[in-house]
């Protein structure tokens, strides 16, 4: 695993810089407007779907930056455009901008049942059983996932026995420092989480080194994102 990362930083042309020299020179990053990627035309995504055949699948993708401009809805726009483009059926849920609560430990759901909170999280519930892969897009908050992400994940609880079936994960991911270290506490939960649920390592597109809104931008992560979502 820290091999991986470290040969994707190295890739990058990223390495070590210390924080005070970071922000001086990502703050002065121009932002600008994101355009988001339009959604290719119905006649577009028919072809696509007719192209990808039997290897279409539902795609859900869980955001959790409440940053609507921010380094990973970037990651996350380009990975749908290339899985749509593939063919895929794409879902997305992005948790910052939704009423999703927090896990009370009730166990009124019997780890399998209803959930005692109706909230938006029901439309997890609907699009990730089907869902043939899954993926998680945030931004490192503390050196793990963003608040709104950890929230969702942590209602799987309440629909944990149809979720152990095989279905494949990605990992988007930005953090605006560059040291391989701090990376690995997402990581290693990403890999233990699919590691508990018997789900398979699709791809993932680590981003360090970006902060301000835009900042991904002028690297390399948005085409990675792109490719992979073509690619899975």
């Amino acid at each position: 695993m820290k091999t991986s990362l470290k040969n994707a930083l190295r890739g990058a042309g990223v390495h070590g810089m210390d924080r005070r020299r970071f922000l001086k020179t990502a703050l002065a990053v121009t932002a600008g407007s994101l355009a988001l990627p339009v959604s290719p035309p119905r006649a577009s995504l028919a072809a696509a779907a007719a192209e990808g055949g039997k290897n279409a699948m539902k795609i859900l993708v869980l955001t959790g930056s409440p940053r609507t401009n921010g380094n990973s809805w970037t990651l996350a726009a380009r990975f749908i455009q290339g899985a749509q483009e593939a063919g895929h059926e794409v879902v997305r849920f992005d948790a910052a901008l939704k009423n999703v609560h927090p896990c009370i430990a009730c166990n009124s759901c019997g780890m399998n049942g209803p959930c005692v909170f109706e909230d938006d999280f029901a439309f997890v519930r609907e699009h990730i059983v089907p869902a043939g892969l899954v993926v998680f897009a945030t931004p490192m908050y503390y050196f793990g996932f963003s608040t709104q992400l950890k929230a969702v994940i942590d209602r799987f609880y309440a629909l944990n026995g149809d979720l152990h079936r095989p279905k494949k994960a990605v990992l988007l991911m930005t953090y605006a420092n560059t040291s391989e270290k701090e990376a690995l506490p997402i990581l290693t939960h990403y890999e233990v989480l699919l590691d508990y649920m018997g789900w398979t390592d699709a791809g993932r597109v680590i981003a360090p080194g970006v902060w301000p809104a835009g900042a991904i931008n002028n690297t390399p992560f948005p085409e990675q994102a792109y490719r992979l979502g073509r690619s899975v």
